[in-house]
């Protein structure tokens, strides 16, 4: 069969996200059992914006088939932005293609290829270049990170990688502190923020919002010290939203490009080779948090130094 229409299909609806990838496989195999032409209307669910029989568990049965027995997305696909409109189009393809129950065969695994491949995706790349300050390598990491999430909208990928380069850094001084997926809350798990080191909270985001400031304020009536790190381009909005609710001067707002940079030079001990061997060992303890903590192994940085 010839699979060109799919593959323009992917590469026109941006099919290349751990959610997109999950909702088309599951798609697949049930307009696979359905009766030609699908009518699309089947696969509402009461709730509005979701589609009915996609689950984490339903796709991990099916790429079980293959021997993949690695999590690609946490809710199938089923919550994924797009993913209603994903379906009418699909249908609208499948319903073009006419395909027999083998090419249905080959359009799954053509789509269990993409999927292993989005595994075997490239990392972020750290520089590594000495000529480049410590600060503008940050800088030009979080650039990928949003790049790909403007590539591929609804993944918050900028975050994902702010929040698990502070809790690198976090591990190699403070082992003991306990480390979450980026998209688990803070408040079901009983913590004052994203990290809670000592008496401190420590806040991740790339948008402070007054929802954080509140969660801030409850910080303080409990005792604890509330950091805030952010992008570059958002500290002045967190100054400002804490300075409209009265309580600046009792919290702290950091950029993340200055909060790595400052720890690297100073246990690099402002030496080339020791700021090398630190920014290696925060790489590896990246690395390590995205292994056990996230299933979208692109989001690895690779670091040469």
């Amino acid at each position: 069969m010839d699979l060109t229409p799919i593959d323009d299909f992917r590469k026109s609806h941006q099919v290349n996200t751990k959610g997109a990838l999950a909702a088309a496989i599951q798609l697949n195999r049930f307009f696979s059992a359905d009766t030609l032409p699908i009518d699309a209307s089947d696969y509402h669910t009461n709730k509005e914006g979701q589609v009915k029989g996609i689950s984490k568990d339903n796709c991990q049965k099916i790429l079980a088939e293959y021997g993949i027995t690695r999590l690609l997305a946490a809710e199938g696909g089923r919550t994924s932005r797009g993913t209603m409109a994903l379906m009418h189009d699909y249908a609208e393809l499948i319903n073009e293609l006419r395909p027999t129950a083998e090419q249905f065969t080959e359009i799954e695994q053509y789509w269990v290829k993409r999927i292993r491949a989005f595994f075997t995706s490239k990392p972020f790349k750290l520089e590594s270049d000495n000529s480049l300050s410590v600060d503008a390598a940050v800088e030009h990491l979080l650039q990928q990170a949003a790049q790909r999430q403007k590539e591929n909208p609804g993944t918050m990928y900028v975050g994902t990688v702010l929040q698990h380069l502070v809790a690198a850094k976090l591990t190699i001084v403070a082992p003991e502190v306990e480390i979450n997926g980026a998209s688990v809350a803070d408040d079901p798990t009983g913590r004052g923020g994203d990290f809670n080191v000592g008496d401190t909270a420590i806040h991740c985001t790339t948008a402070p919002a007054s929802l954080l400031m509140d969660k801030c304020q409850r910080n303080i009536k409990a005792g604890l010290h509330p950091i805030i790190i952010t992008v570059r381009d958002r500290v002045k909005t967190a100054w400002d939203l804490a300075s409209d609710m009265g309580f600046e001067n009792r919290l702290e707002v950091w950029d993340l490009q200055s909060f790595l940079s400052s720890n690297v030079h100073e246990h690099g001990h402002f030496t080339n080779a020791a700021r090398r061997e630190t920014l290696s060992r925060l790489v590896k303890a990246y690395n390590q948090i995205i292994d056990e903590h996230e299933s979208d192994p692109s989001l690895h940085i690779e670091y040469n130094g």
